[in-house]
């Protein structure tokens, strides 16, 4: 079976060497490919599933896909103990290690320009949710039901009154946290908000935000996040990382024409 180049990162040649047990997608071993003064981070995956045709098949293959994201992460995050890597998408092929080339000989001057801007950073992501309220106790004897048409009206009135007001200061208290994280971070991003449908997560997400930190700052940073968490009353504060900077790389969606989905198709 042949197999295409899986490109997870680019980066700058690494001060230290890699876990020797590392492995990536579909368990091969990560490897360094020198292209001038940068290193592509790639690893030989089977066309079968990587080419076009394979890989909109294993769209409908939720266990597959978050098996590959896995290994992809793993790779980003073992480099970014050892250097600042810019992170490609997930499934990023190319034909072979000359198509890889061409692809870093294309962006070079922008590569290197974006690993100068976040060499020494690390991104952290901090989320806000509401907490679901509690189902009110069933009191002692008769149930406590509306006595008329009007008295339910009354008590819907007061109920969607009571999460107007609720939805109103957990934003107010995201927004001020955004406020407060922004001036111990270099650069920020507002994410939409997460789907509770879709991540599982309770409560409803009022703040999805990445934050670029220096490296060397990043326990101050994550302190005020802890400190924050106290004055949440009925708030859930969730920070993580540190993660490579993928919301700062600048290579998004812009850069989808690098892998499957344009012209480096196999």
């Amino acid at each position: 079976m042949t197999g295409l180049r899986y490109v997870y990162a680019i980066c700058r040649p690494l001060g230290a060497p890699l876990q020797a047990q590392l492995t990536g997608v579909g368990g091969a071993p990560p490897a360094l490919l020198p292209h001038h003064g940068l290193i592509a981070v790639v690893s030989t995956v089977p066309e079968a599933d990587f080419c076009e045709e394979g890989l909109k098949a294993h769209l409908e293959d939720l266990d597959w896909l978050a098996a590959t994201a896995r290994a992809h992460q793993g790779v980003i995050d073992a480099l970014t103990t050892v250097t600042t890597p810019l992170p490609l998408r997930l499934a990023t092929v190319f034909r072979d290690d000359s198509a890889v080339r061409i692809m870093m000989e294309a962006g070079e001057a922008d590569f290197l320009r974006a690993l100068d801007r976040l060499e020494g950073r690390v991104e952290w992501g901090v989320k806000v949710f509401t907490e679901p309220a509690p189902e009110p106790a069933e009191p002692a004897g008769k149930p406590d039901r509306p006595t008329s048409g009007r008295d339910y009206l009354r008590r819907r009135r007061a109920d969607a009154r009571a999460h107007e007001e609720g939805l109103q200061a957990a934003e107010a208290f995201a927004r001020s946290l955004h406020e407060r994280l922004c001036a111990q971070a270099e650069d920020s991003r507002l994410h939409p908000p997460q789907s509770a449908a879709l991540s599982g997560a309770r409560g409803r997400n009022v703040l999805n935000a990445a934050y670029l930190v220096r490296r060397d700052r990043s326990e101050e940073f994550v302190e005020l996040v802890d400190r924050t968490k106290d004055e949440a009353g009925g708030l859930r504060v969730e920070l993580t990382g540190p993660w490579a900077a993928y919301s700062f790389s600048g290579l998004s969606e812009e850069d989808a024409r690098y892998g499957v989905t344009a012209g480096e198709r196999p």
